[in-house]
């Protein structure tokens, strides 16, 4: 499965089968959010948190890739990603796109 951030694929003819979507709410436990607190004092990378998000990425990108295979789709293009804070310590992200099949020529 081809995915891509813009709207064509070098070569290739597309059909448009659709949008596809996949979204996780992720969260650290208590303790991380203790810990992670105390960094902001120093300043400096929030390493759990940033381990949340990617995790929380691909998750995400794994969701909407699934649902982009029950359409049959051979790539997803356009895919974009959105965030939103839920509550203090726990994230939505959303991958979306566009489902495309190869027109053969």
């Amino acid at each position: 499965m081809i995915l891509v951030n813009t709207d064509y694929i070098s070569g290739k003819e597309l059909e448009m089968l659709g949008l596809v979507k996949g979204s996780t709410i992720q969260t650290k436990n208590v303790g991380h959010d203790i810990t992670q607190s105390f960094k902001t004092l120093v300043g400096g990378e929030l390493k759990a948190y940033n381990d949340m998000m990617n995790d929380a990425r691909a998750l995400a990108t794994k969701r909407m890739k699934q649902e982009a295979e029950a359409l049959g789709a051979d790539a997803v293009v356009n895919v974009r990603y959105a965030t939103s804070a839920i509550m203090a310590g726990a994230a939505e992200v959303m991958a979306y796109g566009t489902a495309v099949k190869y027109v053969e020529r």
